[in-house]
């Protein structure tokens, strides 16, 4: 039976999964005890790798003070950077080194780690100025589009437009990544939202990435028929992006451990609440990168530049970069370790530096980034 719509709001047929919950919380049990607390990545053979060549190390380049718990960035056609704010619903600009204000979205309901979320620019912005937001409503997580209107040199909010509805939302885990992918489809990462029985469930959209059209609708080729669901099993996705060969890879929040950095194929099962990180379970896809220890990690918006992942680490307050090899990482490093306090998202400006977004600073800040090769 395939998934229902109504006003493309999809409706679960989420059922509890009592059998899969125990060998969760055995599993769980059993990974807090004593363990490795450096991240370990997986080899061809599913073994870890020996020492990598550590990547050039960024140099920061600027810094723009005034922001409140800004969680994503995107850039417009002449350069100005459009940051979401989580808790005042505001869209922010910076253009210039100069920091704006464009407009509050409508709608959105903050609370806990919900509120304005993702942005994503739409693929044809230069004919129809788009921009997607992924907020939390007053009952549920949603997608939403706005028109960019330029009027008297000035960028102004069009009207709201609905393209999905019927996340399910919560105090935690609400996801909120969206971007749009090399094949000009809108890729969208949801949390759990505490309902463990949702990510193992195709027909439920907690715990998984989505692949829709622009209108909100399944994208055609999806791995489950005329259903938005493009991978399962996750926990809590919070970055996506793809390399230089187009590979989507996917970073993700474990619980007390265990936190991932997950190639994403079609239909692919990354295990949650079954099991975590890369255990070797058959049915299930181990993750390329594990962080035992999440307060190391915590890892949150993901940039990939050529075959080289950037990761913001929230708990761990810190920069990672993982160097990628074909469909295999090696070992990551880190920077800035505890210098600029939790790090929420990492995007690619279009003059090639390297943007970071501070939470909880107050105030919060964009940290400007040199790369060198």
């Amino acid at each position: 039976m395939l998934p229902r719509f109504a006003g493309r709001r999809f409706f679960s047929r989420a059922a509890a999964r009592a059998t899969a919950l125990a060998v969760a919380l055995l599993f769980l049990g059993a990974c807090t005890g004593g363990g490795p607390t450096t991240p370990v990545v997986q080899s061809g053979d599913g073994t870890a790798t020996g020492p990598a060549a550590t990547p050039p190390e960024p140099t920061v380049a600027g810094r723009i003070d005034g922001l409140k718990l800004p969680w994503s960035t995107v850039y417009l056609p002449d350069g100005t950077a459009v940051i979401s704010e989580r808790d005042t619903a505001l869209l922010r600009t910076i253009k210039g080194g100069q920091l704006g204000t464009l407009g509050k979205v409508p709608g959105v309901v903050p609370g806990g780690e919900g509120g304005l979320l993702g942005l994503a620019l739409s693929p044809d912005f230069a004919a129809d100025r788009y921009l997607y937001a992924y907020f939390t409503a007053p009952a549920d997580n949603r997608i939403a589009r706005m028109r960019l209107e330029e009027r008297g040199g000035r960028l102004e909010l069009g009207a709201l437009q609905p393209v999905f509805t019927g996340i399910p939302k919560a105090g935690t885990h609400n996801g909120g990544r969206i971007r749009f992918g090399p094949d000009g489809f809108l890729y969208v990462g949801t949390g759990d939202s505490q309902r463990r029985e949702q990510p193992q469930d195709s027909g439920a959209l907690g715990g998984k990435i989505l692949r829709l059209t622009a209108d909100g609708r399944p994208a055609p080729g999806n791995p489950f028929g005329e259903n938005p669901v493009y991978s399962l099993g996750h926990r809590n996705v919070q970055g996506l992006a793809w390399d230089s060969a187009g590979r989507l890879w996917a970073s993700e929040f474990g619980p007390d451990v265990n936190d991932e950095l997950n190639l994403i194929v079609p239909g692919g099962n990354y295990g949650w609440p079954d099991v975590t990180g890369a255990p070797h379970r058959s049915g299930f896809l181990d993750a390329k990168v594990v962080w035992p220890s999440t307060a190391e990690s915590s890892p949150s918006g993901l940039e990939i530049v050529g075959s080289t992942a950037y990761l913001g680490a929230l708990r761990g307050q810190r920069l990672w970069i993982v160097p990628l090899r074909g469909e295999f990482a090696e070992d990551p490093v880190s920077y800035f370790t505890r210098e600029y306090g939790r790090v929420r998202n990492v995007s690619l400006a279009p003059d090639g530096r390297l943007w970071l977004l501070s939470n909880g600073q107050n105030p919060d800040f964009a940290l400007i980034l040199d790369l060198h090769s």
